[in-house]
């Protein structure tokens, strides 16, 4: 199977204007299953808070607080952590590359497939990447063992991780996680650990074992579970020492004052957190079922997306493609997640009837190529 050139498709979800002004249709006509988002839309409180901070002219005339207080007071509160063990920026990528630069990593083991943005952060942070690929049997599943001794043959000071996995939506149970913790720690090798999916599974985070673990550094979003991406907040949990050097390094003033307000009213609402991983898991049970109908095979996710792997004789590239010109629905290109094999497509857990347009969509143009 031929699959376009990387450079021809969006480089991450969401891109729908890309797309779009490509294949000459409205944004507001596209469906997008590309970009990992809350479908509910943001709580209530959140648009409360944006509209209260718009409505006083201080918000745009004060700078924000350089320390994040309220911010940071949130996020702690909710995590039941101190707010000194928390860095928050703009996103991940800017703490991801802080840290690696604070942690001061040589050499990271990457295990693919893996979001590409995991290789560039390395990369822009002067790390070598050594990467290890995972089984696709065993459903790209972490061995701890295995990795630890990797690791170490390949003389790596750090392994980055994800957990759930991106893209697959495996979970690696804590326990395991926190074992994978104590061995790279018996070796001297720091954990970078992407837990952006981790409000779906938070039993099994992390946050409160990287206070304590020297070795771990926890890395967490806000934005898209609160279905709120264009506010670009992101936040670090390690232990103090960690943290103040990861602070050093960050740029003055990262999150603006609207970002901080809105998450903080959106961390208060509990009810909106309970509905939403609710609804999340039956959607994707409902989708699981639907797209193992249509011989569609789906990794374990624990996440808000479904890893689709199709039969040999679908050509992806295109399907892709004439799910958009034909029906105006956006599923998520694999081509640019390293390590994963041709034949993948992801697909975001949306609503009931979202994900109904799907499978009908996907039901026809199955039909259709195999005819």
């Amino acid at each position: 199977m031929n699959t376009p050139p990387r450079t021809s498709l969006p480089a991450h979800g969401g891109q729908l204007r890309e797309i779009a002004t490509k294949y000459g249709i409205e944004p507001g006509l596209l469906l997008d299953f590309s970009a990992n988002i809350n479908p509910a839309g943001p709580p209530a409180s959140v648009l409360t808070a944006l509209q209260r901070a718009i409505a006083d002219p201080a918000t745009l005339i004060t700078y924000p607080d350089l320390e994040l207080t309220d911010l940071k007071g949130a996020l702690a509160e909710a995590e039941k952590i101190q707010p000194e063990n928390i860095a928050a920026a703009n996103g991940f990528v800017p703490l991801l590359v802080a840290a690696i630069r604070s942690f001061k990593v040589s050499r990271c083991l990457l295990p693919i497939p893996s979001f590409s943005e995991y290789r560039r952060s390395l990369e822009n942070a002067e790390a070598a990447v050594v990467p290890y690929s995972l089984s696709q049997k065993n459903n790209f599943a972490y061995e701890p063992d295995e990795l630890i001794r990797t690791a170490v043959e390949g003389s790596c000071d750090a392994i980055l991780l994800a957990n759930p996995q991106n893209p697959s939506g495996v979970l690696c149970p804590a326990e395991e996680m926190k074992r994978l913790v104590k061995l790279a720690a018996d070796n001297r090798v720091t954990i970078l650990l992407d837990e952006a999916f981790a409000d779906y599974t938070p039993t099994h985070s992390l946050i409160r074992t990287a206070v304590e673990q020297p070795n771990l550094i926890v890395f967490r979003s806000v934005t898209k579970f609160f279905a709120t991406p264009s506010l670009r907040v992101a936040y670090a949990v390690s232990g103090t020492p960690s943290i103040q050097s990861l602070n050093r390094i960050l740029a003055p003033w990262p999150i603006t004052s609207f970002a901080a307000d809105a998450v903080c009213a959106a961390l208060q609402d509990e009810a909106y957190a309970q509905q939403t991983r609710m609804e999340n898991t039956a959607q994707r049970i409902w989708l699981e079922r639907e797209l193992c109908r249509l011989n569609l095979f789906t990794y374990p996710s624990e996440a808000n997306f479904l890893l689709l792997r199709f039969p040999a004789q679908i050509d992806v590239a295109v399907l892709w493609e004439e799910m958009i010109v034909k029906d105006q629905i956006v599923l998520r290109s694999c081509a640019n997640f390293e390590g994963l094999a041709t034949g993948h497509l992801r697909v975001a857990v949306r609503s009931a009837p979202d994900n109904k347009r799907l499978i009908q969509s996907l039901e026809r143009m199955l039909r259709r190529m195999a005819g």
